[in-house]
Protein backbone atom coordinates (compact mmCIF):
# COMPACT_ATOMS: atom_id res chain seq x y z
CA UNK A 1 0.00 0.00 0.00
CA UNK A 2 1.24 3.66 -0.94
CA UNK A 3 2.62 5.37 1.84
CA UNK A 4 4.76 7.88 0.82
CA UNK A 5 4.82 10.93 -1.77
CA UNK A 6 8.24 9.47 -3.96
CA UNK A 7 8.79 12.36 -6.59
CA UNK A 8 8.80 10.20 -9.85
CA UNK A 9 9.43 13.32 -12.51
CA UNK A 10 8.47 17.01 -13.26
CA UNK A 11 6.11 18.88 -14.86
CA UNK A 12 7.16 20.07 -18.68
CA UNK A 13 5.35 22.99 -20.36
CA UNK A 14 7.00 23.93 -23.34
CA UNK A 15 6.29 26.56 -26.01
CA UNK A 16 4.16 24.08 -28.19
CA UNK A 17 2.73 22.17 -25.19
CA UNK A 18 1.74 24.43 -22.34
CA UNK A 19 0.22 23.27 -19.81
CA UNK A 20 -3.67 24.38 -19.11
CA UNK A 21 -6.42 24.34 -16.55
CA UNK A 22 -6.91 20.73 -17.72
CA UNK A 23 -4.08 18.99 -18.43
CA UNK A 24 -0.56 18.73 -17.98
CA UNK A 25 2.58 16.66 -19.22
CA UNK A 26 5.60 15.49 -17.00
CA UNK A 27 8.78 13.30 -18.07
CA UNK A 28 9.61 10.40 -15.78
CA UNK A 29 12.05 7.48 -15.55
CA UNK A 30 12.11 5.66 -18.24
CA UNK A 31 11.96 2.61 -16.63
CA UNK A 32 9.05 3.73 -14.35
CA UNK A 33 6.49 1.64 -14.94
CA UNK A 34 2.80 3.58 -15.19
CA UNK A 35 0.10 2.63 -16.24
CA UNK A 36 -3.30 4.65 -17.38
CA UNK A 37 -5.58 5.28 -15.01
CA UNK A 38 -3.16 6.06 -11.97
CA UNK A 39 -3.32 8.81 -9.67
CA UNK A 40 -0.31 11.24 -9.71
CA UNK A 41 0.02 14.85 -7.01
CA UNK A 42 1.62 18.10 -8.25
CA UNK A 43 2.14 21.04 -5.46
CA UNK A 44 0.96 24.08 -6.74
CA UNK A 45 0.63 27.64 -5.82
CA UNK A 46 -0.73 29.14 -2.35
CA UNK A 47 0.54 25.93 -0.59
CA UNK A 48 -2.84 23.56 -2.80
CA UNK A 49 -2.24 20.37 -4.61
CA UNK A 50 -3.26 19.66 -7.98
CA UNK A 51 -4.26 15.48 -8.67
CA UNK A 52 -4.33 14.16 -12.05
CA UNK A 53 -5.44 11.09 -13.80
CA UNK A 54 -2.53 9.41 -16.44
CA UNK A 55 -3.97 8.86 -19.73
CA UNK A 56 -1.36 8.84 -22.23
CA UNK A 57 2.30 7.61 -22.07
CA UNK A 58 4.95 8.16 -24.88
CA UNK A 59 8.62 7.86 -25.36
CA UNK A 60 11.14 10.22 -27.78
CA UNK A 61 14.86 10.54 -27.92
CA UNK A 62 16.46 13.43 -29.62
CA UNK A 63 16.55 11.50 -33.05
CA UNK A 64 15.48 14.01 -35.88
CA UNK A 65 13.73 11.13 -37.75
CA UNK A 66 13.48 7.49 -38.47
CA UNK A 67 15.69 8.04 -41.13
CA UNK A 68 18.48 9.11 -38.64
CA UNK A 69 18.09 6.09 -36.68
CA UNK A 70 18.50 3.58 -39.89
CA UNK A 71 21.54 5.34 -40.76
CA UNK A 72 23.41 5.24 -37.19
CA UNK A 73 22.67 1.68 -37.14
CA UNK A 74 25.10 1.47 -40.13
CA UNK A 75 22.58 1.42 -42.16
CA UNK A 76 20.40 -1.00 -41.20
CA UNK A 77 22.31 -3.34 -39.50
CA UNK A 78 20.15 -4.60 -36.48
CA UNK A 79 23.74 -6.46 -34.83
CA UNK A 80 25.26 -2.73 -35.25
CA UNK A 81 25.50 -0.40 -32.17
CA UNK A 82 24.54 3.08 -31.97
CA UNK A 83 28.19 5.50 -32.57
CA UNK A 84 25.90 8.09 -30.75
CA UNK A 85 24.03 8.10 -27.57
CA UNK A 86 20.55 9.27 -28.30
CA UNK A 87 19.05 10.88 -25.00
CA UNK A 88 15.12 9.32 -24.58
CA UNK A 89 12.74 9.74 -22.28
CA UNK A 90 8.96 8.93 -21.22
CA UNK A 91 6.78 11.70 -20.97
CA UNK A 92 3.12 11.42 -19.85
CA UNK A 93 -0.34 13.08 -20.62
CA UNK A 94 -2.06 13.83 -17.42
CA UNK A 95 -5.72 15.03 -17.13
CA UNK A 96 -6.42 17.38 -13.90
CA UNK A 97 -8.99 15.54 -11.70
CA UNK A 98 -8.92 18.61 -8.78
CA UNK A 99 -7.52 21.02 -7.15
CA UNK A 100 -7.48 20.72 -3.09
CA UNK A 101 -8.28 24.71 -2.84
CA UNK A 102 -9.90 24.79 -6.05
CA UNK A 103 -7.30 26.80 -7.82
CA UNK A 104 -7.43 25.72 -11.65
CA UNK A 105 -4.43 27.72 -12.70
CA UNK A 106 -2.26 25.44 -15.31
CA UNK A 107 0.67 23.71 -13.09
CA UNK A 108 3.68 25.38 -13.08
CA UNK A 109 6.42 24.33 -15.30
CA UNK A 110 9.59 21.72 -13.32
CA UNK A 111 6.73 21.18 -10.42
CA UNK A 112 8.16 17.84 -8.83
CA UNK A 113 5.15 15.40 -9.55
CA UNK A 114 4.94 12.45 -6.99
CA UNK A 115 2.96 9.56 -6.48
CA UNK A 116 -0.30 9.97 -4.56
CA UNK A 117 -0.86 7.62 -1.43
CA UNK A 118 -3.98 6.01 -0.72
CA UNK A 119 -5.74 8.75 0.92
CA UNK A 120 -5.10 11.28 -1.57
CA UNK A 121 -6.43 8.73 -4.58
CA UNK A 122 -9.62 8.63 -2.81
CA UNK A 123 -10.12 12.21 -2.37
CA UNK A 124 -8.95 12.46 -5.81
CA UNK A 125 -11.28 10.53 -7.70
CA UNK A 126 -13.90 11.79 -5.50
CA UNK A 127 -14.27 8.35 -3.17
CA UNK A 128 -13.73 9.91 -0.29
CA UNK A 129 -16.99 10.66 2.22
CA UNK A 130 -18.92 8.29 -0.30
CA UNK A 131 -23.00 8.83 0.82
CA UNK A 132 -24.70 5.53 1.09
CA UNK A 133 -21.31 4.13 0.20
CA UNK A 134 -22.48 0.56 -2.16
CA UNK A 135 -19.11 -1.24 -3.25
CA UNK A 136 -18.86 -1.74 -7.18
CA UNK A 137 -15.61 -3.09 -7.36
CA UNK A 138 -11.81 -2.31 -6.95
CA UNK A 139 -9.14 -0.48 -7.71
CA UNK A 140 -4.95 -1.61 -8.56
CA UNK A 141 -2.70 1.29 -8.68
CA UNK A 142 0.83 1.40 -9.64
CA UNK A 143 1.39 -1.52 -10.59
CA UNK A 144 4.45 -2.16 -11.55
CA UNK A 145 6.28 0.09 -8.64
CA UNK A 146 7.69 -1.17 -5.44
CA UNK A 147 5.48 -3.83 -3.37
CA UNK A 148 5.05 -0.72 -0.48
CA UNK A 149 4.01 1.78 -3.38
CA UNK A 150 1.07 -0.47 -4.49
CA UNK A 151 -2.81 0.45 -3.70
CA UNK A 152 -5.34 -1.73 -3.71
CA UNK A 153 -8.51 0.18 -2.54
CA UNK A 154 -12.72 -0.49 -2.90
CA UNK A 155 -14.73 1.71 -5.21
CA UNK A 156 -17.80 2.58 -3.91
CA UNK A 157 -20.62 4.99 -5.09
CA UNK A 158 -23.47 6.72 -3.80
CA UNK A 159 -26.21 3.69 -4.10
CA UNK A 160 -28.95 6.48 -4.47
CA UNK A 161 -26.74 7.48 -8.29
CA UNK A 162 -27.37 3.97 -9.17
CA UNK A 163 -30.73 2.70 -7.85
CA UNK A 164 -32.72 6.21 -6.98
CA UNK A 165 -33.75 8.73 -6.29
CA UNK A 166 -30.54 10.84 -7.83
CA UNK A 167 -29.74 8.69 -10.24
CA UNK A 168 -30.72 5.24 -11.86
CA UNK A 169 -30.74 2.40 -13.67
CA UNK A 170 -27.22 0.44 -15.50
CA UNK A 171 -26.22 -0.59 -18.86
CA UNK A 172 -23.53 -3.14 -18.62
CA UNK A 173 -22.25 -3.83 -22.32
CA UNK A 174 -19.15 -5.81 -24.06
CA UNK A 175 -18.53 -8.83 -26.17
CA UNK A 176 -19.99 -12.51 -25.31
CA UNK A 177 -17.49 -14.55 -22.92
CA UNK A 178 -14.69 -12.49 -22.09
CA UNK A 179 -16.54 -9.38 -20.94
CA UNK A 180 -18.63 -11.20 -17.78
CA UNK A 181 -21.65 -8.82 -18.15
CA UNK A 182 -23.51 -10.93 -15.98
CA UNK A 183 -20.79 -11.52 -13.36
CA UNK A 184 -20.53 -7.73 -12.58
CA UNK A 185 -24.25 -7.34 -12.77
CA UNK A 186 -24.64 -9.79 -10.25
CA UNK A 187 -21.65 -8.69 -8.21
CA UNK A 188 -23.63 -5.45 -8.04
CA UNK A 189 -27.01 -6.72 -6.89
CA UNK A 190 -25.00 -8.37 -4.38
CA UNK A 191 -23.68 -5.93 -3.13
CA UNK A 192 -26.86 -3.85 -2.89
CA UNK A 193 -28.46 -7.20 -1.11
CA UNK A 194 -25.98 -7.14 1.48
CA UNK A 195 -26.18 -3.27 2.33
CA UNK A 196 -29.54 -3.54 2.83
CA UNK A 197 -29.64 -7.09 4.93
CA UNK A 198 -26.97 -5.10 7.22
CA UNK A 199 -28.90 -1.74 7.39
CA UNK A 200 -31.85 -1.00 9.90
CA UNK A 201 -33.47 0.38 6.41
CA UNK A 202 -37.14 1.50 6.29
CA UNK A 203 -39.58 1.00 3.98
CA UNK A 204 -38.45 4.04 1.83
CA UNK A 205 -35.58 2.47 0.81
CA UNK A 206 -36.24 -0.85 0.54
CA UNK A 207 -35.26 -2.99 -2.54
CA UNK A 208 -36.08 -6.32 -4.54
CA UNK A 209 -35.22 -7.73 -7.36
CA UNK A 210 -36.11 -9.36 -10.36
CA UNK A 211 -33.69 -11.72 -12.67
CA UNK A 212 -34.26 -12.97 -16.36
CA UNK A 213 -32.51 -16.25 -16.46
CA UNK A 214 -31.49 -15.79 -20.95
CA UNK A 215 -28.23 -18.30 -20.87
CA UNK A 216 -28.04 -22.19 -19.64
CA UNK A 217 -28.39 -22.66 -16.26
CA UNK A 218 -26.22 -19.25 -15.25
CA UNK A 219 -28.68 -17.96 -12.67
CA UNK A 220 -30.45 -20.56 -11.52
CA UNK A 221 -28.33 -21.43 -8.60
CA UNK A 222 -27.47 -18.14 -7.11
CA UNK A 223 -28.64 -19.42 -3.38
CA UNK A 224 -26.41 -21.95 -3.57
CA UNK A 225 -22.45 -21.59 -2.65
CA UNK A 226 -20.07 -21.33 -5.08
CA UNK A 227 -17.29 -24.99 -4.88
CA UNK A 228 -14.98 -23.32 -7.31
CA UNK A 229 -14.18 -27.48 -8.16
CA UNK A 230 -12.37 -25.94 -11.36
CA UNK A 231 -9.87 -23.87 -9.24
CA UNK A 232 -9.81 -24.75 -5.81
CA UNK A 233 -7.23 -22.37 -4.92
CA UNK A 234 -9.82 -19.32 -5.78
CA UNK A 235 -12.02 -20.17 -3.03
CA UNK A 236 -9.85 -18.42 -0.42
CA UNK A 237 -8.81 -15.76 -2.71
CA UNK A 238 -12.50 -15.13 -3.06
CA UNK A 239 -13.89 -15.14 -0.16
CA UNK A 240 -10.97 -12.56 1.45
CA UNK A 241 -11.38 -10.30 -1.42
CA UNK A 242 -15.33 -10.10 -0.68
CA UNK A 243 -14.16 -9.54 2.82
CA UNK A 244 -11.57 -7.12 2.49
CA UNK A 245 -14.60 -4.94 0.21
CA UNK A 246 -17.15 -5.29 2.82
CA UNK A 247 -19.34 -8.12 1.31
CA UNK A 248 -20.68 -11.00 2.81
CA UNK A 249 -18.81 -14.12 0.87
CA UNK A 250 -22.00 -15.98 0.77
CA UNK A 251 -24.75 -16.69 -2.23
CA UNK A 252 -28.02 -14.40 -2.52
CA UNK A 253 -30.42 -14.74 0.32
CA UNK A 254 -34.62 -15.20 0.06
CA UNK A 255 -34.25 -16.46 -3.53
CA UNK A 256 -37.58 -18.09 -5.28
CA UNK A 257 -37.10 -19.35 -8.98
CA UNK A 258 -39.70 -19.16 -11.55
CA UNK A 259 -39.80 -21.71 -14.15
CA UNK A 260 -41.72 -22.12 -17.24
CA UNK A 261 -44.24 -25.21 -17.05
CA UNK A 262 -42.68 -28.58 -18.16
CA UNK A 263 -43.99 -31.96 -18.28
CA UNK A 264 -42.50 -35.38 -19.75
CA UNK A 265 -43.04 -34.53 -23.20
CA UNK A 266 -41.70 -31.12 -23.40
CA UNK A 267 -39.00 -29.33 -21.60
CA UNK A 268 -39.13 -25.57 -21.69
CA UNK A 269 -35.93 -25.56 -19.18
CA UNK A 270 -32.09 -26.52 -19.01
CA UNK A 271 -33.01 -27.67 -15.44
CA UNK A 272 -32.88 -31.77 -15.63
CA UNK A 273 -36.21 -33.02 -14.01
CA UNK A 274 -34.81 -34.18 -11.07
CA UNK A 275 -33.22 -30.78 -10.23
CA UNK A 276 -36.23 -28.86 -10.92
CA UNK A 277 -38.62 -31.79 -8.46
CA UNK A 278 -35.85 -30.56 -6.07
CA UNK A 279 -35.95 -26.90 -6.17
CA UNK A 280 -40.16 -27.59 -5.52
CA UNK A 281 -39.55 -29.92 -2.48
CA UNK A 282 -37.26 -27.06 -1.01
CA UNK A 283 -40.41 -25.04 -2.07
CA UNK A 284 -38.00 -22.40 -3.74
CA UNK A 285 -39.67 -22.67 -6.75
CA UNK A 286 -43.05 -22.68 -8.86
CA UNK A 287 -43.82 -23.44 -12.67
CA UNK A 288 -45.15 -20.34 -14.21
CA UNK A 289 -48.35 -20.50 -16.83
CA UNK A 290 -50.56 -18.35 -18.28
CA UNK A 291 -54.53 -18.39 -18.70
CA UNK A 292 -56.73 -16.51 -20.54
CA UNK A 293 -58.98 -14.81 -18.16
CA UNK A 294 -56.19 -13.10 -16.32
CA UNK A 295 -53.60 -12.84 -18.65
CA UNK A 296 -55.26 -11.73 -22.29
CA UNK A 297 -54.12 -7.85 -21.61
CA UNK A 298 -50.96 -9.30 -22.57
CA UNK A 299 -52.18 -10.76 -25.87
CA UNK A 300 -50.55 -7.47 -27.86
CA UNK A 301 -46.98 -8.84 -26.40
CA UNK A 302 -46.70 -11.37 -28.94
CA UNK A 303 -46.63 -8.72 -31.64
CA UNK A 304 -43.77 -6.90 -30.28
CA UNK A 305 -41.60 -7.93 -33.51
CA UNK A 306 -44.37 -7.48 -35.65
CA UNK A 307 -44.59 -4.45 -38.11
CA UNK A 308 -47.65 -2.99 -37.75
CA UNK A 309 -47.79 -0.27 -40.05
CA UNK A 310 -51.45 0.33 -40.73
CA UNK A 311 -52.23 -0.77 -37.03
CA UNK A 312 -54.58 -3.31 -37.67
CA UNK A 313 -53.47 -5.82 -35.52
CA UNK A 314 -53.98 -3.28 -32.85
CA UNK A 315 -57.47 -2.54 -33.72
CA UNK A 316 -57.77 -6.61 -33.43
CA UNK A 317 -56.70 -6.63 -30.00
CA UNK A 318 -58.85 -3.77 -29.18
CA UNK A 319 -62.04 -5.46 -30.82
CA UNK A 320 -61.12 -8.44 -28.80
CA UNK A 321 -60.93 -7.04 -25.41
CA UNK A 322 -63.67 -4.62 -25.47
CA UNK A 323 -65.86 -8.05 -26.23
CA UNK A 324 -67.26 -7.18 -29.61
CA UNK A 325 -68.85 -9.92 -31.73
CA UNK A 326 -68.94 -13.15 -29.99
CA UNK A 327 -65.38 -12.65 -27.56
CA UNK A 328 -67.49 -11.71 -24.52
CA UNK A 329 -68.16 -15.25 -24.22
CA UNK A 330 -64.62 -16.65 -24.78
CA UNK A 331 -62.82 -17.80 -21.98
CA UNK A 332 -59.93 -20.20 -22.68
CA UNK A 333 -57.48 -19.54 -25.32
CA UNK A 334 -58.72 -22.73 -27.40
CA UNK A 335 -61.83 -20.82 -28.07
CA UNK A 336 -60.06 -17.60 -28.54
CA UNK A 337 -58.20 -19.57 -31.49
CA UNK A 338 -61.44 -20.78 -32.37
CA UNK A 339 -63.67 -17.30 -32.61
CA UNK A 340 -60.43 -15.81 -34.33
CA UNK A 341 -60.43 -18.32 -36.95
CA UNK A 342 -64.12 -17.79 -37.74
CA UNK A 343 -63.66 -14.00 -38.35
CA UNK A 344 -60.89 -14.94 -40.45
CA UNK A 345 -63.07 -17.64 -42.45
CA UNK A 346 -65.75 -14.89 -42.60
CA UNK A 347 -66.37 -13.01 -45.79
CA UNK A 348 -67.48 -9.98 -44.46
CA UNK A 349 -65.39 -7.09 -43.09
CA UNK A 350 -65.31 -6.24 -39.37
CA UNK A 351 -66.50 -2.81 -39.62
CA UNK A 352 -64.46 -0.28 -41.89
CA UNK A 353 -60.91 -0.72 -40.34
CA UNK A 354 -60.41 -4.54 -40.11
CA UNK A 355 -59.79 -6.69 -43.12
CA UNK A 356 -60.55 -10.58 -43.40
CA UNK A 357 -57.21 -10.50 -44.29
CA UNK A 358 -55.77 -9.00 -41.28
CA UNK A 359 -57.61 -11.61 -39.12
CA UNK A 360 -55.85 -14.43 -40.83
CA UNK A 361 -52.57 -13.02 -40.55
CA UNK A 362 -53.57 -11.95 -36.81
CA UNK A 363 -54.93 -16.08 -36.28
CA UNK A 364 -51.28 -16.98 -38.10
CA UNK A 365 -49.23 -15.03 -35.60
CA UNK A 366 -51.34 -16.13 -32.46
CA UNK A 367 -51.95 -19.87 -33.62
CA UNK A 368 -47.96 -20.18 -34.09
CA UNK A 369 -47.64 -19.11 -30.07
CA UNK A 370 -50.56 -20.43 -28.41
CA UNK A 371 -51.33 -23.97 -30.26
CA UNK A 372 -49.50 -26.91 -28.51
CA UNK A 373 -47.45 -24.53 -25.97
CA UNK A 374 -48.02 -25.85 -22.51
CA UNK A 375 -47.22 -22.40 -21.48
CA UNK A 376 -50.74 -21.68 -22.35
CA UNK A 377 -53.13 -23.24 -20.11
CA UNK A 378 -57.03 -22.95 -18.96
CA UNK A 379 -56.48 -23.07 -14.84
CA UNK A 380 -53.52 -23.21 -13.03
CA UNK A 381 -53.19 -26.21 -10.44
CA UNK A 382 -51.75 -25.03 -7.51
CA UNK A 383 -51.07 -28.18 -6.01
CA UNK A 384 -49.03 -29.14 -9.24
CA UNK A 385 -47.14 -25.65 -7.62
CA UNK A 386 -48.40 -24.03 -10.74
CA UNK A 387 -48.26 -20.17 -10.78
CA UNK A 388 -48.97 -16.92 -12.72
CA UNK A 389 -46.24 -14.46 -12.99
CA UNK A 390 -48.34 -11.68 -11.91
CA UNK A 391 -49.37 -13.72 -9.09
CA UNK A 392 -45.90 -14.19 -8.14
CA UNK A 393 -44.08 -11.10 -8.84
CA UNK A 394 -47.28 -8.85 -7.06
CA UNK A 395 -46.36 -10.15 -3.96
CA UNK A 396 -42.97 -9.63 -4.64
CA UNK A 397 -41.66 -7.93 -1.16
CA UNK A 398 -38.00 -6.62 0.06
CA UNK A 399 -35.15 -8.20 -0.34
CA UNK A 400 -36.73 -10.80 -2.27
CA UNK A 401 -34.96 -12.17 -5.34
CA UNK A 402 -37.22 -13.52 -8.21
CA UNK A 403 -35.76 -15.44 -11.04
CA UNK A 404 -37.47 -16.07 -14.16
CA UNK A 405 -36.40 -19.01 -16.27
CA UNK A 406 -36.64 -17.99 -19.92
CA UNK A 407 -33.12 -19.33 -21.66
CA UNK A 408 -34.97 -22.40 -23.37
CA UNK A 409 -38.45 -20.30 -24.43
CA UNK A 410 -38.03 -19.22 -28.63
CA UNK A 411 -37.53 -15.55 -29.03
CA UNK A 412 -40.68 -14.45 -29.20
CA UNK A 413 -41.92 -16.51 -26.01
CA UNK A 414 -38.78 -15.04 -24.11
CA UNK A 415 -40.08 -11.37 -25.44
CA UNK A 416 -43.63 -11.99 -24.03
CA UNK A 417 -42.54 -13.69 -20.74
CA UNK A 418 -40.20 -10.59 -20.45
CA UNK A 419 -42.98 -8.12 -21.38
CA UNK A 420 -45.77 -9.54 -18.95
CA UNK A 421 -43.15 -9.57 -15.81
CA UNK A 422 -42.40 -5.71 -16.62
CA UNK A 423 -45.87 -5.10 -17.03
CA UNK A 424 -46.68 -6.45 -13.76
CA UNK A 425 -43.01 -4.51 -12.02
CA UNK A 426 -44.64 -1.12 -13.47
CA UNK A 427 -48.43 -1.46 -12.13
CA UNK A 428 -47.10 -2.47 -8.60
CA UNK A 429 -45.42 0.34 -8.45
CA UNK A 430 -48.25 2.65 -9.75
CA UNK A 431 -50.23 0.91 -6.78
CA UNK A 432 -52.67 -0.74 -9.09
CA UNK A 433 -52.46 -4.07 -6.96
CA UNK A 434 -52.83 -1.68 -3.71
CA UNK A 435 -55.12 -3.13 -0.72
CA UNK A 436 -54.74 -7.26 -2.24
CA UNK A 437 -53.95 -9.74 0.36
CA UNK A 438 -49.81 -10.42 0.20
CA UNK A 439 -49.26 -7.25 -1.25
CA UNK A 440 -46.69 -5.42 -0.07
CA UNK A 441 -43.87 -4.05 -2.15
CA UNK A 442 -40.73 -2.89 -1.86
CA UNK A 443 -39.92 0.99 -2.41
CA UNK A 444 -37.83 -0.07 -5.20
CA UNK A 445 -36.71 -2.89 -7.63
CA UNK A 446 -34.38 -3.32 -9.64
CA UNK A 447 -34.89 -6.24 -12.79
CA UNK A 448 -31.70 -7.33 -14.47
CA UNK A 449 -31.75 -8.92 -18.01
CA UNK A 450 -29.04 -9.41 -20.27
CA UNK A 451 -29.35 -9.21 -24.80
CA UNK A 452 -31.42 -6.22 -24.03
CA UNK A 453 -30.72 -5.56 -27.74
CA UNK A 454 -33.58 -7.94 -28.14
CA UNK A 455 -36.08 -5.74 -26.48
CA UNK A 456 -34.47 -1.81 -27.10
CA UNK A 457 -32.62 -2.47 -29.89
CA UNK A 458 -32.15 1.34 -32.33
CA UNK A 459 -33.57 -1.83 -34.55
CA UNK A 460 -36.60 -2.59 -32.47
CA UNK A 461 -40.04 -1.75 -34.26
CA UNK A 462 -41.06 1.40 -32.71
CA UNK A 463 -44.50 0.07 -32.34
CA UNK A 464 -43.43 -2.92 -30.39
CA UNK A 465 -45.15 -2.54 -26.73
CA UNK A 466 -41.67 -3.95 -25.14
CA UNK A 467 -39.51 -1.07 -26.67
CA UNK A 468 -42.21 1.02 -25.29
CA UNK A 469 -42.33 -0.15 -21.75
CA UNK A 470 -38.69 0.00 -21.64
CA UNK A 471 -37.97 3.48 -22.83
CA UNK A 472 -41.05 4.07 -20.40
CA UNK A 473 -38.98 2.47 -17.58
CA UNK A 474 -35.99 4.25 -18.81
CA UNK A 475 -37.17 7.59 -18.22
CA UNK A 476 -39.83 7.66 -15.75
CA UNK A 477 -38.94 4.67 -13.94
CA UNK A 478 -36.76 6.49 -11.35
CA UNK A 479 -39.81 8.06 -9.82
CA UNK A 480 -41.75 5.01 -9.88
CA UNK A 481 -39.23 3.24 -8.04
CA UNK A 482 -38.10 1.12 -10.89
CA UNK A 483 -34.61 0.13 -11.86
CA UNK A 484 -33.14 -1.27 -15.05
CA UNK A 485 -29.96 -3.48 -15.24
CA UNK A 486 -29.50 -4.00 -19.05
CA UNK A 487 -27.12 -5.44 -20.53
CA UNK A 488 -25.58 -6.06 -24.11
CA UNK A 489 -22.89 -6.79 -26.25
CA UNK A 490 -22.83 -3.62 -28.44
CA UNK A 491 -23.86 -0.76 -26.66
CA UNK A 492 -23.43 0.98 -30.06
CA UNK A 493 -26.89 -0.95 -30.85
CA UNK A 494 -28.97 -0.38 -28.18
CA UNK A 495 -31.82 3.04 -28.14
CA UNK A 496 -30.60 5.72 -27.38
CA UNK A 497 -33.10 6.75 -25.42
CA UNK A 498 -32.27 3.79 -22.65
CA UNK A 499 -28.42 4.24 -22.48
CA UNK A 500 -29.34 8.12 -22.57
CA UNK A 501 -30.76 7.29 -19.11
CA UNK A 502 -28.64 5.36 -17.45
CA UNK A 503 -26.79 7.05 -14.79
CA UNK A 504 -23.76 4.23 -14.49
CA UNK A 505 -21.83 2.98 -17.37
CA UNK A 506 -19.90 -0.08 -17.24
CA UNK A 507 -17.61 -0.63 -20.43
CA UNK A 508 -16.11 -4.13 -20.96
CA UNK A 509 -13.91 -5.36 -23.39
CA UNK A 510 -15.10 -5.03 -27.17
CA UNK A 511 -13.72 -5.21 -30.42
CA UNK A 512 -11.69 -2.08 -32.35
CA UNK A 513 -15.63 -1.69 -34.71
CA UNK A 514 -17.73 -1.25 -31.83
CA UNK A 515 -15.21 2.03 -30.30
CA UNK A 516 -15.36 3.60 -33.55
CA UNK A 517 -18.79 4.49 -33.28
CA UNK A 518 -20.10 7.68 -31.64
CA UNK A 519 -21.46 6.36 -28.63
CA UNK A 520 -17.58 6.08 -27.67
CA UNK A 521 -16.40 9.51 -28.79
CA UNK A 522 -16.61 11.13 -25.12
CA UNK A 523 -13.74 8.63 -24.05
CA UNK A 524 -10.14 9.35 -24.47
CA UNK A 525 -8.11 7.56 -27.42
CA UNK A 526 -5.69 5.12 -24.84
CA UNK A 527 -8.89 4.49 -23.04
CA UNK A 528 -10.56 3.11 -25.72
CA UNK A 529 -7.51 1.45 -26.88
CA UNK A 530 -7.59 -0.25 -23.21
CA UNK A 531 -11.41 -1.51 -23.71
CA UNK A 532 -10.52 -3.70 -26.50
CA UNK A 533 -7.57 -5.87 -24.39
CA UNK A 534 -9.87 -5.63 -20.44
CA UNK A 535 -9.40 -9.18 -19.18
CA UNK A 536 -12.15 -10.96 -17.43
CA UNK A 537 -13.23 -9.46 -14.30
CA UNK A 538 -12.30 -5.83 -15.75
CA UNK A 539 -14.81 -3.02 -16.09
CA UNK A 540 -14.52 0.48 -16.94
CA UNK A 541 -17.00 2.17 -15.53
CA UNK A 542 -18.89 6.06 -15.27
CA UNK A 543 -21.23 7.24 -12.66
CA UNK A 544 -21.86 11.23 -11.87
CA UNK A 545 -20.46 11.09 -8.68
CA UNK A 546 -16.83 9.89 -10.03
CA UNK A 547 -14.25 12.63 -11.82
CA UNK A 548 -12.91 10.47 -13.69
CA UNK A 549 -13.71 6.65 -15.74
CA UNK A 550 -11.97 4.16 -13.44
CA UNK A 551 -10.51 1.29 -14.23
CA UNK A 552 -11.98 -1.29 -11.58
CA UNK A 553 -11.83 -4.99 -11.13
CA UNK A 554 -14.42 -7.36 -9.44
CA UNK A 555 -14.18 -10.86 -7.25
CA UNK A 556 -15.27 -14.17 -9.04
CA UNK A 557 -18.89 -14.83 -8.40
CA UNK A 558 -19.53 -15.92 -5.34
CA UNK A 559 -22.60 -18.50 -6.07
CA UNK A 560 -23.00 -21.86 -7.83
CA UNK A 561 -21.81 -21.84 -11.80
CA UNK A 562 -22.50 -24.32 -14.14
CA UNK A 563 -19.92 -25.15 -16.76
Amino acid sequence: MSTNNRIIGRVIATEKSPTTIDSFTFWTDPQLILNPFDVVKVEHVNGSSSYGVIEDIAHITDTASFLASYISSDFGDVTASDNTLRVGMNYITAKVLCNDKNIYIPLQSNQPVKLATRDEINYALGLDNILNPLCCGYLEMYNGTNDNEKVLLPVHLNSKFIIGPEGAHLNISGISGLASKTSYAMFLLKAIQDSQLNSDNNDDDSVAFVLFNVKGKDLLAIDQENDFNDNPSNKDKTFELYKSLGLKPEPFKNVRYLFPYSDKNQSNTYMSPKELEDYIKLNKASKYRYIYTEDKNNLDLMFANIDDTTQTMESIINYIMSGQGDFEKVGTWGSLLDEIRKMAQSQKQTGKEIPVVSWRKFLRIVNKSIKDNKLFADRIRKSEHETRIEDSLKKIKKNDVIVIDIAKLSEDQQAFVFGSAVRVIYDLQLGEYAGQEGVNPPSKIIFFIDELNKYASKDTLKSSPILKQVLDVAERGRSLGIVLFGAEQFRSSIHDRVTGNCSTQAYGRTNSIEISKNDYKHIPNVYKTMITRLKQGEYIIQNPIFRSLLHIKFPLPIYKQFK
